[in-house]
């Protein structure tokens, strides 16, 4: 078949070959005259990731079965109007009794002497990230080879609550990517892909918000189709897991590796499992339900399990399960990995476990607990030589509680915004702490200059008669965007060819939610000097993927004839960018490969925006062969003319004082003599990735 001619599903009952909408490729935003497919959305306002709750729900929305499908062998993005002429084609989660003097001396660390880790030469970013989100190999959902099965016989599907996105048994027709091998040990590019595949679902599921548990639906969709790793039971480092790793629900350890148990703060292996004799700790988790002591730096006192049960029948702990193991790993003296549970820091109802690297267990002992029966105790210390993570997030809670006085040996300014910003932007360079020298070479402004960046359309505005949030209209953006609104407390669910935002036509509150590009920023960004590519960005905060990080803010260029030469802050739209995929799989919550919501960006025209003389924080974020941020189109209407802002989110969850980066792209691409393709840029690569293309821009 011939690849470069779209292959529409026509229904039967009708022809209607002008229904594409040319710019999108989809046909969701466009009545047609076959039957509607009903599906009920429910409110997603209350949706809680911890409790998994949700609200009555609201009357259905018609949403129609038409799509087109557009293939393409294509692997990167490249034109001249934007970063592809071509769509992409579909690819292939009181101790009063203990002795302290007794313990070993322990190491303590201050904080203001932490440093962020240097990601220059290590890998945390490094595998699979920029290029995809999933190994390079068959596409998803097509029928499964022996070599992926986790099945070899086509299974009959259960009959199942048809309302219901939860899968009840495995589709035998479902490829998930990942071969028994990698399933069972995985490594950095797939831990990340499986990762970032499951907070594509749940975004997805916190759109449409179904009537059961979220998370629980999401984490049991993955396990029933494969989409795991690291399923083999191991003591000390998981694969492709790294220290300072965040998790933002519990079952998201379990799919990589990290914690098996999904009800259990410590995991092990029995005597039968084990490769040391007897049982053996091989994680824990504090979560805040015990009496954890928590707070130093370099090791921590973990309360044993149990003790009560559901009827809140309270009795003393038992020597068995997680307590004999972590009892035995003192002997044993075997490595045990910890994550610590925090409280989000702007969010109570949130938690982050952090993973804090390998722990030994060296003593244990039994005190009577406040519910005056016994309970165990446990002190594990962490092993030295590893790199920062709970340290870091120490360091952010210090910064944030002495707001006024910044005592880092590097730190600069204050605010590089200069009163600009909502939030303060700090600078600070802690490579060359005697250096005090600012970025004085441009004006710092909140958003682009649209001098020149206007288009000839209509004037629409959301059309919100009654001035109400679009989160429960039917306004015209919201069908822009096919129906359903882009963002879920002001996360990115999908990326789109062109997102709609609400704009100054718009008669909807400017707290809508489909306003968030144009309000400015959300997180604490700080500008800091890196080792090998001059001012660099990172956040204060922790971030989850699809979070709007910033705009990229300069002045709008018409043509590159008004580029300079030694213009290094500008953003091209025609350079040819690295294909991935970000947005959830249909296949996952039991649809079909044809709903795929495109991630081709076609753009009217090409947009070239330079912040050499006029920028934000957007113009300090460097460049990498492997990212953890992705721009996105964002057009809005004001007075009649339309707007193109350039907004960067997170590709994957970004721990704190870990430094932004995107992709930039290159100029060409060129063949070697055995018709290998190389990707040429007209600048040296320093990002130290193991997949740096050597070139860029």
């Amino acid at each position: 078949m011939d690849t470069s001619i779209p292959i529409e599903a026509i229904p039967l009952a009708s022809f209607i070959p002008d229904l594409v909408d040319d710019q999108t490729r989809n046909t969701s935003t466009i009545p047609t005259m076959t039957s509607p497919l009903h599906i009920t959305i429910m409110p997603f306002d209350d949706v809680n990731d911890e409790t998994h709750k949700t609200s009555a729900t609201s009357p259905p929305i018609m949403v129609s079965p038409l799509r087109t499908i557009w293939p393409s062998n294509k692997d990167w993005y490249d034109g001249d109007a934007g970063p592809s002429t071509g769509p992409i084609k579909r690819e292939p989660f009181d101790d009063e009794t203990h002795n302290l003097s007794a313990h070993p001396p322990e190491m303590v660390t201050p904080l203001n002497t932490i440093r962020p880790i240097d990601d220059s030469n290590n890998n945390s970013n490094d595998a699979g990230v920029g290029l995809s989100t999933v190994p390079a190999k068959r596409g998803r959902g097509r029928p499964k080879g022996s070599k992926n099965s986790t099945s070899t016989e086509r299974k009959k599907t259960k009959v199942y609550d048809p309302n219901s996105l939860r899968v009840t048994t495995f589709l035998g027709n479902f490829d998930s990517e990942i071969t028994d091998a990698e399933r069972e040990n995985g490594n950095q590019e797939l831990a990340d892909s499986v990762m970032m595949r499951f907070d594509a679902v749940r975004r997805r599921l916190c759109q449409l918000n179904p009537t059961e548990d979220i998370l629980v639906t999401a984490n049991t969709n993955f396990t029933k189709f494969g989409v795991k790793t690291n399923t083999r039971r191991r003591i000390g480092p998981v694969p492709g897991v790294q220290v300072g790793d965040i998790f933002y629900f519990w079952g998201e350890m379990c799919l990589v590796g990290l914690h098996r148990q999904m009800v259990g703060g410590i995991d092990f292996l029995t005597a039968a499992e084990s490769v040391v004799e007897g049982h053996a700790a091989t994680s824990v988790v504090t979560a805040g339900q015990y009496d954890d002591e928590t707070d130093g730096l370099e090791s921590l006192i973990y309360c044993g399990q149990g003790g009560s049960d559901k009827s809140g029948r309270v009795f003393d702990q038992e020597l068995k399960g997680g307590n004999l193991a972590l009892k035995a790993s003192v002997s044993k003296g075997n490595d045990v990995r910890v994550v610590r549970g925090v409280m989000h820091p702007f969010d109570n109802n949130q938690k982050v476990y952090i993973y804090d690297g390998i722990y030994l267990v060296t003593e244990s002992w039994t005190v009577t607990g406040k519910s005056g029966f016994m309970e165990f105790r446990f002190k594990l210390v962490r092993k030295p030589n590893q790199p920062s993570g709970y340290a870091i997030w120490k360091l952010v809670e210090n910064l944030r509680d002495n707001d006024l006085i910044d005592s880092r040996p590097g730190f600069i300014l204050r605010d590089l915004s200069f009163g600009a910003e909502l939030l303060r932007v700090p600078l600070v360079n802690e490579v060359d702490e005697d250096d005090k020298t600012i970025p004085e070479d441009f004006d710092y402004i909140t958003s682009q200059c649209h001098s020149g960046m206007t288009f000839d359309l209509q004037s629409l505005g959301c059309q919100n008669f009654q001035h109400q949030s679009c989160i429960d209209q039917n306004s015209t953006c919201k069908q822009r965007n096919g129906g359903l609104l882009p963002y879920h407390n002001n996360i990115l669910v999908c990326r789109k060819p062109l997102i709609y935002e609400c704009g100054g036509s718009c008669p909807c509150p400017n707290n809508c939610p489909t306003r968030l590009v144009q309000t400015g920023l959300k997180l604490q960004l700080e500008v800091f000097k890196t080792r090998n590519c001059g001012w660099g960005l990172r956040s204060w905060d922790p971030i989850r993927a699809g979070t709007f990080i910033c705009e990229f803010a300069g002045v709008r260029k018409t043509t590159k004839e008004e580029v300079e030469e030694d213009d290094d802050y500008l953003f091209d739209t025609s350079k040819i960018y690295p294909r991935f995929k970000w947005n959830y799989e249909p296949e996952l919550l039991l649809g079909d490969c044809w709903e795929q919501v495109s991630e081709f960006i076609n753009l009217p025209t090409q947009v070239l925006i330079s912040a050499k003389e006029n920028g934000n924080v957007g113009r300090f974020m460097n460049h990498s062969c492997s990212p953890n941020v992705f721009w996105q189109p964002i057009e809005y209407e004001n007075n009649g003319d339309i707007y193109i802002l350039i907004g960067l989110f997170a590709m994957k969850h970004i721990p704190p004082m870990t430094e932004l980066t995107y992709d930039y792209g290159v100029s060409r691409v060129e063949r070697t003599e055995e018709d290998e393709k190389v990707y040429m840029g007209k600048k040296i690569c320093l990002c130290g990735s193991v997949k740096c293309r050597g070139t860029f821009t």
